[in-house]
């Protein structure tokens, strides 16, 4: 019965793709506005789905992270707000001429911007996913069918039903948008057979999710893996502005993919550094777990084990190592890293361009913190996740991610000889 069920929505879902794609940027734009101020409008009730899913979490003693990234406030909802009508102010990207080429014969090739089709988002925990995933298909003229996580199923129910009903009200196509409310495991396996209706299938929670995800579907899959996030600061680096930087991107929000996991440290300035970051992070009750030299700078803190390296804690736990130099820390990143997003701290501009050019991650800095990896932050309204992939999309999957190509060719009686 799920599975016909599943089956007869992403029919629907793809009859809508085809109306959704030749909408105006005009009609999607209000709607997108509505939505918005729908959030707002509706936050009492999105605070009291979100306080059952809250109760649950509790009872069933999920960590403090998953409730972290499950938790509705009054500011995170309207950042949700937010986030739709930024997508609303940006350019709509369907119709975009890409490239143009005249062929000697008189033929005239345009490669231009289009939908992809049908996507169907799988993903864990954070509510907001509903709203940014919805907003941004939107924009992009693609329908989607979302299965979220049983650990939200009443926030996201919630957040889908307001949506919903204001875009019907701006003759936004009947099923551009679904959600999958049932809670049985199976329907996730069910969504991945569906070849030929689903288009994109995008994974979004645990690297557990993602790896199953990926062995099971007959759709391709476009993968955010974990964020093992690596900070170096160097030898020549802005010690006061190192603190900041690092303090923030391993406290500011700890559960999230773009947070610091693992601290390295430049020989030169460890003795100096350490300690007094080490103090900052007792404060916020970080948990320190070190290199041997590290050990030997910073005493009493746990060893850091090999395991440790690779690790995505999602929590105030940081691996922390000493290194002799920029190559050193580049190896390390490269070994260890999940190619997601990593920084220099350094006042050296050979070393921070040689950092840049070296370490192969979707998103590399200079004297910032990795928590800038957001759609958001990079000004594209929303996201709909972090690709550590390296085909078709990388990095922050907005608009742009969410479109693929075809070309059009005008002639004018040319045959080919």
């Amino acid at each position: 019965m799920l599975k016909e069920k599943i089956v007869r929505l992403a029919k629907k879902a793809k009859e809508a793709s085809r109306e959704l794609a030749n909408l105006s940027a005009e009609k999607k734009n209000n709607a997108l506005l509505d939505m918005a101020d729908a959030l707002i409008r509706n936050k009492r009730f999105l605070l009291e789905a979100n306080q059952k899913d809250l109760r649950l979490a509790e009872s069933r003693r999920l960590s403090s992270a998953i409730i972290d990234r499950l938790t509705l406030s009054e500011k995170r909802i309207r950042g949700m707000s937010d986030s739709l009508a930024e997508v609303a102010k940006l350019k709509d990207p369907l119709g975009e001429v890409i490239s143009l080429r005249k062929r000697p014969n008189g033929l005239i090739i345009k490669k231009i911007r289009v939908p992809i089709g049908v996507i169907g988002i799988i993903y864990e925990s954070r509510p907001n996913v509903t709203s940014d995933c919805i907003g941004l298909c939107l924009k992009s003229g693609n329908s989607v069918i979302l299965r979220g996580g049983s650990e939200a199923i009443n926030s996201n129910l919630a957040i889908f039903e307001i949506l919903k009903s204001s875009a019907k009200r701006y003759g936004i196509p009947e099923n551009s948008f679904n959600l999958i409310d049932s809670t049985d495991r199976r329907a996730v396996g069910y969504i991945l057979e569906l070849e030929g209706l689903i288009d994109l299938i995008i994974p979004r929670g645990g690297e557990g999710l993602i790896r199953e995800v990926s062995r099971k579907s007959r759709i391709p899959v476009i993968k955010h893996y974990k964020g093992v996030c690596h900070i170096f600061v160097d030898r020549r680096a802005d010690l006061e502005m190192a603190k900041r930087i690092c303090y923030n991107a391993k406290v500011q929000r700890p559960g999230v993919c773009n947070a610091m996991e693992t601290l390295l440290v430049h020989k030169d300035i460890a003795k100096r550094f350490l300690p007094e970051m080490a103090e900052e992070f007792g404060k916020a009750g970080v948990e320190l777990r070190g290199c041997p030299k590290t050990r030997g700078i910073l005493k009493g803190i746990k060893a850091a084990e090999e395991d440790d390296w690779y690790t995505e804690y999602l929590d105030l736990i940081l691996s922390v190592k000493v290194v002799s130099n920029l190559k050193e820390a580049i190896e390390h990143i490269t070994k260890y890293g999940s190619q997601h997003s990593d920084s220099i701290i350094t006042e050296d501009k050979k070393a921070g361009m040689e950092f840049l050019k070296k370490i192969d991650s979707a998103c590399v800095y200079l004297n910032a913190s990795t928590r800038f990896t957001d759609g958001s932050e990079f000004g594209m309204g929303a996201e709909i996740g972090i690709s550590t992939d390296k085909i078709h999309a990388r990095g922050p999957m907005a608009l742009e991610e969410l479109t693929t190509y075809k070309y059009i060719i005008f002639g004018k009686g040319q045959i080919r000889m």
